[in-house]
Formats: C-alpha cells, sequence, structure tokens
C-alpha cells in the first residue's frame, strides 16, 4: 500500500503523516512518498515527516521523497493532493489585489480564489494523468488543493471520469469549535446536516447523542456575540490581530473577525449555521474595512505557520530536538487519511464531499458541483439527497456556481471576456469596471501561471 502526497512541501504534510501513521493499521500502508517540484522546500519538511514517521512513532512505513513523476506515483493506491501553485507569494497577491480596488482578498473566496483556481486547474489535470498512467487502476485522488469548487468543476469538464474525491476540512473544524464552545468532549457522536458549494454552505442540523444542539448553539452565539469556545475569548491575545490561542488553527489573528461575523449573519439569518467562508459573501464591505491592505492572513501565515516549522527544521538539525509544536497536526490530516480508510475498507462512513449534484439537491443543476454529506465505500460516495433548499440560499448558490462555471470555461477557452464575466457576477465585486481593472492587474501577477486570455 503506497500513499502520495503530492504537494509534500506544504507545512501541513507532517501532521498529514501522522495522521496516516496512527492508522497505519487500518490502512495497510508500506510507503509514503512525498512528491513536489521544490525540492529544496520539501527536503526540509522531509526532515520533520522523518522523525514522525521513525523517531516519534517508531514505524516502519517507509519513506520516499522525490520530485520525478514516475517514481512519485508508480503503484500507488491513493494520492493526496495538497497543491498550492505559486506558493505564498502569489497567495498574498491574491489577497491584496482586491483590497486595493476595495473588494474582499481572500485565499480562496471572490476574486483571490478565482486567480488560485486558474493557475490550478491545469496543474491539477496533470496529478490526473499522471495517476492514471502510473498508478494502480483502482487509485483514489483525495484533493485538498484550493479552491477546491473551481478545481473539482474543471474535473468534471475535463477529466469526468477521473477517480479523484474534492473534500475541504473547513465544515469540521467548524465543528471542532461547536464541540469546544458546547464543552463536549467525544465530537466523534456530533452528526450534522450541510448543503451548499464548497465554502459557501449551511449547517441545517447539528446532533449530539440524538439531542439537537442548533437551539443551545443559538443562545451560545447571541449571548458572546461569537461562534468561539469561551475558553478562547479569555485570552485577551487571540481577540482579533495577534497570534491566538494554541488549539484549532482556524481561530487565530484575523480569523477572529471570520467566527465574530458568524454571530452578525445569524443575527439576521438564524434558521441555519453558516460556513464561515459565506461572511466573504454577505459581508463584504464590513470584511474589506477592517482589512489590512498591507498585511492579509498571507502575512500572518508566513510569520507564524511557515516560520515555525522552517526555524523547527533548523534548530532541529542543529540539536537533535525537536518541537511538535512547529507542525500542525490535527482534524485536516484526520479528515483525509480517515476518508482513505473508508474508501479502502468499504466502510461506508459518513462524509462531507464535493461532487456533481445529479438532483441530490431538486433545485440546483444536474451539474452543480455541491458539497453534500455522502457515504463512502469501496466505489466512492453514494451522496445523501435532500429536499429542495430555500429561495435565499439557492439564489446565492446559483450566482456563485455560474460565476465559478464562467471561469472554468473562460481558463479553458482562454476568453478574456468569460473570465469578466465571472468577475463581475462574483458577489464580493460591485461592478463590471472593478471587476475589469482587478482582472486587468491579476493578469499582470500571473504571467506564466494563467493562460492567455484574448
Amino acid at each position: 500500500m503506497i500513499i502520495t502526497i503530492v504537494g509534500g512541501g506544504s507545512t501541513f504534510t507532517a501532521g498529514i503523516v501522522k495522521s496516516i501513521a496512527l492508522r497505519r493499521e487500518e490502512l495497510e500502508v508500506d510507503e509514503i512518498r512525498l512528491f513536489d517540484l521544490d525540492k529544496e522546500r520539501q527536503d526540509k519538511v522531509a526532515v520533520v515527516v522523518d522523525w514522525i514517521l521513525h523517531e516519534d512513532l517508531k514505524c516502519d512505513i517507509k519513506l520516499t521523497v522525490t520530485t520525478d513523476v514516475e517514481t512519485a506515483y508508480t503503484d500507488a493506491s491513493f494520492i493526496f493532493a495538497q497543491m498550492r501553485v505559486g506558493k505564498y507569494a502569489m497567495r498574498e497577491q491574491d489577497e491584496k489585489i482586491p483590497l486595493r480596488h476595495g473588494c474582499v482578498g481572500q485565499e480562496t473566496c471572490g476574486t483571490g480564489g478565482m486567480a488560485y483556481g486558474m493557475r490550478t486547474i491545469f496543474p491539477m489535470m496533470k496529478v490526473i494523468d499522471d495517476a492514471e498512467k502510473y498508478a494502480k487502476k483502482d487509485y483514489w485522488i483525495l484533493n485538498y488543493s484550493n479552491p477546491a469548487a473551481i478545481v473539482s468543476e474543471a474535473c468534471r469538464v475535463l477529466r469526468p471520469k477521473a477517480r479523484i474525491i474534492n473534500i475541504c476540512d473547513m465544515p469540521i473544524a467548524i465543528i471542532d469549535v461547536v464541540a469546544a464552545a458546547m464543552e463536549i468532549k467525544d465530537k466523534e457522536n456530533i452528526v450534522y446536516d450541510y448543503f451548499g458549494l464548497n465554502h459557501f454552505g449551511w449547517f441545517t442540523s447539528i446532533e449530539y447523542k440524538g439531542e439537537d444542539l442548533m437551539p443551545r448553539l443559538r443562545a451560545y452565539i447571541k449571548e458572546h456575540e461569537i461562534l468561539m469556545p469561551a475558553a478562547y475569548l479569555k485570552d485577551k491575545a487571540a481577540l482579533g490581530v495577534s497570534s491566538g490561542t494554541e488549539g484549532n488553527r482556524h481561530t487565530k489573528g484575523s480569523w477572529y473577525y471570520v467566527w465574530k461575523g458568524v454571530y452578525e449573519i445569524m443575527e439576521n439569518f438564524p434558521e441555519y449555521l453558516p460556513n464561515t467562508y459565506l461572511n466573504y459573501y454577505l459581508q463584504q464591505k464590513e470584511f474589506v474595512e477592517h482589512s489590512n491592505p498591507e498585511h492579509t492572513r498571507a502575512n500572518e501565515v508566513m510569520e507564524t505557520r511557515e516560520k515555525n516549522l522552517f526555524d523547527g527544521v533548523d534548530a532541529y538539525l542543529a540539536t537533535g530536538k525537536i518541537d511538535e509544536k512547529v507542525f500542525y497536526a490535527g482534524s485536516h490530516g484526520d479528515w483525509i487519511a480517515d476518508l482513505a480508510i473508508a474508501l479502502k475498507n468499504d466502510t461506508k462512513a459518513r462524509f462531507l464531499v464535493i461532487t456533481e449534484n445529479r438532483g441530490a439537491i431538486p433545485n440546483m443543476p444536474y451539474d452543480a458541483m455541491v458539497e453534500l454529506p455522502a457515504y463512502i465505500g469501496k466505489n466512492g460516495p453514494e451522496v445523501i439527497a435532500r429536499d429542495p433548499i430555500p429561495l435565499f440560499q439557492q439564489g446565492l448558490m446559483m450566482q456563485q456556481v455560474n460565476s465559478e462555471k464562467l471561469l472554468v470555461e473562460g481558463c479553458i477557452e482562454g476568453s478574456y471576456e468569460k473570465v469578466l464575466q465571472a468577475f463581475t457576477l462574483n458577489k464580493t465585486v460591485p461592478s463590471m469596471n472593478v471587476a475589469k481593472e482587478i482582472l486587468d492587474e491579476m493578469i499582470e501577477a500571473n504571467k506564466g501561471y494563467w493562460p492567455e486570455l484574448k
């Protein structure tokens, strides 16, 4: 059993490897391969990975670190994809260019996410093609590469038969915060229903051992005016702008405003618990106002998670001692490893996945890439269908779906007009003229990454 991690130089790699290794009996994994185009970066991450496997957990899983495609994919059963095309230097541009024009600057949402998507579409197709050529015939690609909504739409259009499942850990991070706020230790007993698109959805129910948590959760959010555990709120350093508390990475720094936004959305629309990313679409103006165009989330990550990991590697090489706090381990890695277990062992466990609608949401297009619960077995997701969704949510989703479809079409066709239409249609952009200004600046910033638009 071989698992290949594409984007082996990611700061998340060590945590994912630890999650795999802790499940080595269920996965029956013999070898983990790290594959990245950036050898220098990956070699540094591999130092921590090797320590986890052979010093920390003392397991006999073979580690291969490579920049060679054939070595990476040959006979692999699972490919975990977590590419960041352009790395953090381009993420910084994705966030800062829109803010200069008064629009949301965010990694996966709005025009920043669209820029990132256009960089990722064709590299993801290469991953699929390489897996088809070299991996085992029953391979599965489990994709974390963002922006997952745009990537999954491109896969649907360009590689409809690919054995790929697109996933996101943000809903799980939200459930982690809900569990902490409700003082629930055994979060595995929480069952939820959800519908939407990636980074654009709603929890319709959350239950714990048969108890409907939504009334208690609504009261908690209203009382605290934020969705964040009380223990975190006591740590004044976590509020708003600083590094935050230990624990969930989604609660640190500027994430504070995102969790605050949950309260603000639910004051107006209390029925469902929103995915935190909906803040960027429902409160565009407010998020621009409290954003710093000179210091965005990309800078926060480079100054914390990125710096901590690579400083930690240097310290380990110099002293032989490692601080586990230098790498992130948690739900991010657990989620993808558990999904692999469900596929391999045909468990029919329930996961949230991004999938072609095919009537699962009756009043959404058949070919929309939606995010819904599904039972996972050896043949892939068995999506759980639901009743029609309310008009408000359906209207928002239709606007977002069409924006993403136009973007993918424009990227594939090299059509400036369609990409401009996609930018114009996106809810984070106030006008056609602003859309054009952002697009033209992004074309310059993404030279060498984007196809030529005519």
